[in-house]
């Protein structure tokens, strides 16, 4: 922990008015001033420990659970039985996707996903390949597995290409078994869901006579009926999917009927087409969600680089109009790839949503994944800024189609890259701030290594630097990081003024500039890091930088502005006004990956602060630890209720 230091400024003249001491151990804090603004101020603060950020990781996938599988993996989605136990269904083979021994399985724990017991096949993999099983649970603890079936064993289709001509595992009869002891067995006899047809399947190279389709995530309750997300497809080509639309089934007695063949389905919505695009061919895995006044709310991906959602008011046989996915009404559209997008609603009822905010429009890019909470108003959810809830170190992994669990006042979410299934406990904190992002704001200042407040930056500020550890370690499992937070009104947009540096004479350190874009730049130059198995660290320097958004900085307006990097993820993101950017229109995303090596960016023993700019600096903050958006929002919060 530091000392935290705050020195207002009165006019054109520094005086210190306070040194609030941290309430641990003796603190020694030197303070030379003058009463000239521009004189050169020296601060030195003892540093005692900068707390345990550079402790493991959680939000690493490497640290999770594995969950069995037989090689391929996909959508590992976990049903809690009566006893407390997990049932976990999920797609597999020993194969690729589509290999002809893909099939479903169960496999259970009892202890929270830390162990599991061997795979049980619901299919087998000798048979037609099975795909895609969605559990859901009844009153009485039955489990049912929904999933696509080739069900006349077809071993090509007709498609646009190779690839897809010889994938035969998104097309049949949607069925279902059902489990009396909990995934230990499944019935021998399987029974067909019926589906309606409608104008994409009559449309299909089939004219309707072959069904293409699949579902993901699991099935909701909803004010006693079970409803179940899928996805028509009407031609598999280009990217395999080549047109789809998103659909549902509702049963009004899956949760109560005993007998199998007397349950009731409908499908939604009414009419000959399913959700559909504002611009697009693709809509497709559709996911789904009640809220509390009776309405539905679902998502579903495109390849637009934005999701959609739509609220349905009479049980899902309508829905709104077509419309890309935001963050609330009037503000900013959501950023998503062609991944799955899942909400989840929570037993407080409030809601979570998985997504991987930046505008892809390819399969691409599923890694870090970020979750954003919601909450009601009037019948429509609102999100959050959203937090990285689970990265890879490798950035080509792809994680995807996550189930969420909530079990004795623990969450759980578990994913897939496809070969290899985990489950992770997820910090209950990380969520409550998300959701809290709507509540009473509170300053965080644990980790605050430079505080200076009320400052009408003048002159130049030089500050001992705390050590902000390492970014990370390789093989060491250490992640450090930091976050620069900024009150600032700028009296003309000049590029080269300097708000932070504490670079070195070889040019090591932190740099925080407002550039030629007009935009406020991050540049980070330091050692080297030494890869898991050396005995050393790297030669030479290695850079990285990154800047906010453009048109978000103006002249004459005071903003707050917050720079976070993660050694966790290996990421910087700005946050400007509260508001996390997302790449606005220019660019697929306001976040970017620091480079793999970048290890150490302590530098110079001091760092200037202000230097240089046209305008005032109302607060500055160096924080040895990266802030997360829902404390740096409520930073911004709080400063900005205090002006008023």
């Amino acid at each position: 922990m530091v000392d935290f230091v705050c020195i207002p400024v009165s006019g054109r003249y520094f005086t210190l008015n306070r040194i609030l001491a941290h309430k641990q151990g003796k603190r020694m804090t030197i303070l030379s001033f003058a009463r000239n603004a521009r004189t050169f101020f020296m601060i030195s603060l003892m540093i005692v420990t900068l707390g345990n950020h550079t402790a493991a990781d959680p939000r690493n996938i490497a640290l999770g659970h594995e969950i069995p599988s037989e090689g391929y993996c996909d959508q590992p989605y976990i049903i809690v039985n009566n006893d407390g136990s997990w049932t976990c269904v999920m797609t597999t083979s020993n194969g690729h996707e589509g290999a002809s021994s893909q099939h479903v399985i169960s496999v259970r724990s009892s202890d929270y996903g830390e162990s599991w017991g061997s795979p049980v096949d619901i299919e087998p993999a000798e048979g037609p390949e099975a795909s895609w099983a969605l559990p859901v649970k009844t009153d009485y603890g039955r489990i049912y597995a929904l999933y696509t079936y080739n069900a006349d064993n077809l071993r090509e289709v007709r498609a646009d290409n190779d690839y897809a001509r010889k994938r035969v595992d998104t097309l049949g009869a949607f069925m279902m078994k059902h489990s009396d002891d909990m995934g230990k067995s499944w019935s021998s006899e399987r029974y067909e869901i019926p589906m309606r047809l409608m104008d994409i399947d009559r449309e299909n190279p089939y004219g309707g006579s072959v069904l293409f389709f699949w579902g993901v995530g699991k099935p909701i309750v909803h004010r006693g009926a079970v409803y179940v997300g899928f996805s028509k497809v009407g031609r598999f080509g280009e990217g395999f999917i080549a047109k789809s639309q998103g659909c549902f089934l509702k049963s009004d007695n899956l949760l109560t009927e005993h007998d199998p063949s007397r349950i009731h389905w409908e499908t939604l919505p009414a009419g000959d087409s399913g959700l559909t695009a504002p611009d697009g061919p693709i809509s497709e895995e559709t996911n789904i969600t009640g809220l509390s006044d009776g309405s539905l709310f679902c998502t579903y991906r495109t390849v637009d680089g934005h999701p959609c959602h739509a609220y349905s008011r009479d049980g899902g046989r309508t829905w709104s109009e077509t419309a890309y996915m935001r963050y609330g009404p009037g503000k900013r559209l959501v950023k998503h790839p062609r991944a799955a997008n899942f909400v989840w609603k929570t037993s407080n009822g409030k809601y979570l949503y998985w997504f991987h905010n930046h505008g892809g429009r390819s399969y691409d890019n599923r890694n870090p994944a970020w979750i954003s909470g919601g909450i009601e108003r009037d019948g429509v959810i609102h999100w959050s800024e959203p937090e990285i809830l689970l990265y890879d170190d490798n950035p080509g992994n792809r994680m995807s189609y996550p189930d969420l669990v909530e079990q004795d006042g623990r969450y759980f979410i578990s994913e897939t890259q496809k070969t290899t299934a985990r489950i992770h406990e997820i910090d209950s904190g990380l969520l409550n701030g998300l959701w809290g992002q709507f509540d009473s704001p509170a300053v965080t200042s644990d980790a605050c290594g430079i505080s200076i407040t009320e400052s009408q930056t003048v002159g130049e500020l030089s500050a001992d630097m705390p050590g902000l550890a390492r970014l990370w370690q390789p093989g060491k499992a250490k992640r450090g990081g930091f976050t620069i937070e900024c009150v600032v009104k700028f009296d003309s947009l000049r590029p080269g003024q300097i708000l932070f540096d504490s670079r070195d004479d070889a040019g090591n350190g932190i740099l925080l500039t407002l550039d030629d874009r007009k935009t406020i730049r991050l540049r980070l130059a330091g050692k080297s890091a030494g890869l898991p198995g050396g005995t050393g660290e790297g030669l030479g320097q290695v850079e990285s930088s990154w800047n906010c958004d453009k048109g978000l900085i103006r002249e004459g307006k005071l903003q707050h502005i917050a720079v976070t990097v993660d050694g966790g993820p290996k990421v910087i993101m700005f946050m400007i006004d509260g508001v996390l950017c997302d790449g606005g229109v220019v660019r697929q995303a306001g976040w970017t990956r620091f480079h793999p090596l970048l290890s150490d960016v302590n530098a110079a023993g001091t760092a200037r602060v202000a230097p240089d700019i046209d305008g005032n600096m109302k607060l500055f903050r160096l924080h040895t630890r990266p802030l997360t958006v829902s404390e740096t929002v409520g930073n911004y919060r709080s400063y900005s209720n205090s002006t008023k």
